[in-house]
């Protein structure tokens, strides 16, 4: 009788827009969700500790490519969303959704500590009558296995006081044709009840709900789905490689394939994988796997092959300049002994030593266009161009990059700036690699003025010329 009272008082609410929502993590999946409730009408608290993020929230400005800030702005002066550090205001939502990192500790172990870290928060400010629902990527179980019992610790139980689900977040960051109103949602409770409010819930946002059995089938959905991305990215990866030795245009082969009405999906090669995603959810069906004794060859495969593909890279590069009689050569300016400045750190604008360095000729000079880990987004969470840039570095190669969209670099032994891209400058590096194939770069103005390209992306298709290499 009371859960029945229970859900017809929340349906009855959904049903009005006077359902308080709150989203705990403002990052790229939470903050679009938060935005999309509030534009249909709902209150929505956005809860977060950074700072950076609270600061531009409070000045009215996106930091996320999805997010207009024209509509945050909107959204804030009309009261429908507010951000805070102040997880106590908690205790005055119904529905509470959980959009925070699952990161790896190591290279096969989940870490999940920012959720369990954000449910002890959550326990503490729980009460009878509220929905909460986990976005976060994690391991088949984290809902029943950890969230439930912390949840259930603070003395509520959950099915009669308060209800638990799953639903993957599917983001995928600068995709204009799919932004959050227009993927299908999955949805799993921690009992049937559970999975039918959730996906009443998300049906005021979504044209689509796809309910599942169990929280459990939820969270394995999305890491089949990543799965098999990185399994096919990791299979036509190494297509690449071996197409290479045989002389073999796997970007035709690629395309003469695609023809196929049916049986095939095209997937294309790159100097590896980032995100947040991609390089790490299939980790932790991995690693669940293996404690039930099953070994997944398949996942583990996949992700070493596209690790690999930065090294790869600099190996591809060594031989293209070599069979055009330059050799990858370190930094010596004059008066130096051999190598890079401290912290092997190369910044514009050149120092008189380096520019006398140039002037010789003593240095390769490397130029990666784009560090973002994908086209026209400004993200650069595990980029493989930074893989590339710091393996360059540690060859003692004077490297460069160019990003419109990312103005610096400063982070792990990384820190440059974009040059701009002249003419003259362009004609100084002994090769342009491109990482990142931003719409909003001139390609036909490097192939101009470059004297070698090694195209990762393919971005000058059926072009031919001497000075194009491709991946």
């Amino acid at each position: 009788m009371i859960q029945d009272i229970f859900i017809r008082k929340f349906k009855q609410a959904l049903q009005h827009k006077k359902l308080k929502i709150s989203v705990v993590g403002l990052g790229y999946v939470g903050l679009p969700l938060a935005v999309e409730f509030a534009k249909k009408g709902f209150a929505v608290l956005g809860i977060d500790l950074d700072k950076d993020r609270l600061s531009r929230i409070k000045r009215k400005v996106s930091y996320i490519t999805d997010v207009a800030t024209a509509d945050l702005r909107k959204l804030i002066a009309n009261g429908k969303f507010k951000a805070s550090c102040d997880f106590s205001l908690l205790k005055d939502s119904d529905v509470i959704i959980i959009c925070v990192p699952t990161p790896l500790k190591r290279k096969y172990s989940p870490d999940i500590s920012f959720i369990i870290a954000a449910v002890r928060q959550i326990k503490k400010n729980l009460r009878a009558g509220q929905l909460v629902i986990l976005e976060s990527t994690t391991y088949p179980g984290t809902t029943e296995e950890v969230i439930l019992p912390l949840l259930e610790s603070g003395g509520l139980k959950c099915g009669e006081d308060f209800y638990l689900a799953f639903s993957p977040e599917r983001i995928d960051p600068g995709n204009k044709h799919y932004p959050v109103h227009k993927i299908p949602k999955v949805v799993g409770g921690i009992g049937k009840e559970a999975g039918d409010l959730a996906a009443c819930l998300y049906q005021k946002i979504v044209s689509y709900v796809v309910p599942v059995s169990s929280a459990r089938v939820a969270e394995t959905v999305k890491l089949l789905e990543n799965t098999f991305r990185i399994v096919n990215i990791g299979l036509i990866d190494e297509m690449a490689m071996m197409a290479h030795k045989m002389n073999i245009d796997i970007w035709e082969v690629i395309s003469a394939a695609s023809t196929k009405p049916f049986g095939f999906m095209p997937f294309y090669p790159g100097p590896g994988v980032g995100g947040h995603c991609i390089p790490k959810d299939p980790l932790y069906l991995y690693w669940k796997a293996r404690k039930f004794g099953f070994n997944s060859r398949f996942i583990k495969l996949a992700s070493e092959i596209i690790a690999y593909m930065p090294e790869y890279v600099v190996s591809r590069l060594t031989d293209i300049l070599n069979k055009n009689k330059i050799r990858l050569r370190k930094w010596s300016p004059p008066g130096l002994k051999p190598g890079v400045p401290k912290g092997g750190i190369l910044k514009p604008p050149l120092s008189p030593p380096l520019r006398a360095g140039f002037a010789s000729g003593v240095v390769s000079r490397i130029l990666v266009i784009g560090v973002a880990y994908k086209k026209d987004v400004k993200d650069l969470r595990k980029s493989p161009a930074l893989d590339i840039i710091e393996i360059l570095q540690k060859k003692k190669i004077a490297v460069s990059y160019y990003d419109p969209l990312i103005p610096y670099l400063k982070l792990n032994h990384i820190n440059l700036q974009s040059i701009n891209l002249t003419a003259q400058g362009l004609s100084r590096f002994d090769c342009v690699v491109i990482a990142t194939d931003h719409t909003c770069v001139d390609y036909g103005f490097i192939l101009k003025n470059a004297k070698f390209i090694f195209d990762l992306r393919n971005v000058y298709g059926k072009v031919k010329n001497k000075k194009i290499f491709r991946l």
